[in-house]
This record gives structure tokens, sequence and C-alpha cells, in this order.
């Protein structure tokens, strides 16, 4: 798969998932073809950004015709990377950790969640699902015995820094992180923050806006 990271915006890569999903929905309902203005209209941009930003990947819609959807879905799946298989743990069983493993879509896109992990022992030896939930003291001897390419964080805020200390060492590349917290990785991990308290406290702000 060709690297799009060091010649398209950061922008841009943010908004292909969105597409994807908008692409999938669409040869969902057999929908063969869509025009820039028609995707446009679906996805709140214009037209023409829905054009640059495709143009960025080679992704040329037909005059006339507009972009054939199965296609471009596929070229966009391919760009992500979900043409590839990738295995996931959770590292935090609590709601949160619980709420992910529950979700059906990362394992239709070929994520996969091998195990969580906590350090609540009354959890431990317990499923979710087909999910087994291990010590964290385990961490270390599970991923030494798994190829795993994702860690998903979902623990306390002070526990934060040390466990990602642990999970660089161990060689893990990527980490989606759901502690509110700005983490420190060495330059070769990715890191994906998703920070529910900011989202919320967003939306306060809009609505006393008003």
């Amino acid at each position: 798969m060709q690297s799009y990271s060091k010649k398209v915006s950061m922008t841009v890569i943010k908004r292909l998932p969105r597409y994807y999903q908008y692409l999938k929905d669409l040869s969902d309902r057999d929908v063969e073809k869509i025009s820039s203005k028609e995707l446009a209209e679906l996805m709140g941009l214009t037209a023409s950004q829905i054009r640059q930003d495709l143009n960025s990947f080679g992704a040329y819609g037909q005059q006339g015709y507009g972009y054939p959807v199965d296609e471009l879905k596929n070229a966009i799946k391919d760009i992500l990377g979900l043409t590839k298989s990738y295995n996931c743990i959770i590292i935090g069983s609590g709601n949160l950790g619980m709420a992910i493993s529950h979700y059906e879509r990362f394992r239709d896109e070929g994520i996969h969640i091998l195990a969580m992990f906590d350090n609540n022992r009354q959890r431990v030896g317990m499923y979710t699902g087909s999910i087994p939930i291990y010590h964290t003291d385990d961490l270390e001897r599970f991923v030494a015995e798994n190829v795993i390419d994702i860690c998903i964080l979902t623990i306390p805020r002070e526990a934060g820094q040390e466990m990602v200390n642990r999970v660089c060492a161990m060689g893990i590349k990527a980490i989606l992180n759901f502690v509110p917290l700005d983490l420190t990785v060495p330059d070769d991990v990715v890191v994906e923050n998703v920070n529910i308290t900011d989202s919320l406290y967003t939306l306060t702000f809009l609505l006393g806006e008003s």
C-alpha cells in the first residue's frame, strides 16, 4: 500500500474514515455511483472539497458519471489499511473497555481483540464474549507470545503514562488512548487520543451559546 502521510495533510487523512463509512452505507444499499455534489450533501462538505480530498489519493471521478461507489469504497479501505488484519488488546476492563470489546464492527473490518487486561483480580479469568480477561501482570508474557498491533487504553489517568511505558517497551507501535492524558511515547509509536470529556465539554459550551 502506498504511503500518503508525508504528502497529504492530516486533516484530509482524518476525513477518510467518514468517506469510508458513507460509501460503505451506500454500497450496502446497492447504490452504484455518486457524484461529488451528492456525496458532499450527505457529508456536509462542498463538492470541490470532496474532489480535492479524493484527488489527493488519485481517486478521480468521471465527468458526467461521478464516482463508482464500490470501487471508491474499496480504494479507501485499502488506503486505511483495512484490507489487512490487526490484533489488539484492551488494557482496562471497566465499563468503557467492556463497551469497546462488544463493538462488532471492529471484527467485521479485520480488527481482532485477543484479550483484555486489568489489575482487578475479581475480573481475572472471566470472559467478555469470547475475549479472556488477564491480570496486567501477565501483559508482557501475552504480548511476547502473540503479535499485537494495537493497544486500546481505558485505564485511570494516574496509571496512564506508566502503563504506556510498558506497552512501548513491548514493541507495540499503535495506541488508541481513552485516558485523558497527553502521553509521552517514542517517535516510532503512534497515538490516537479519544477524549470523551473534552467532547462533552464542547457540547455543553455549544449548548450555552445557542
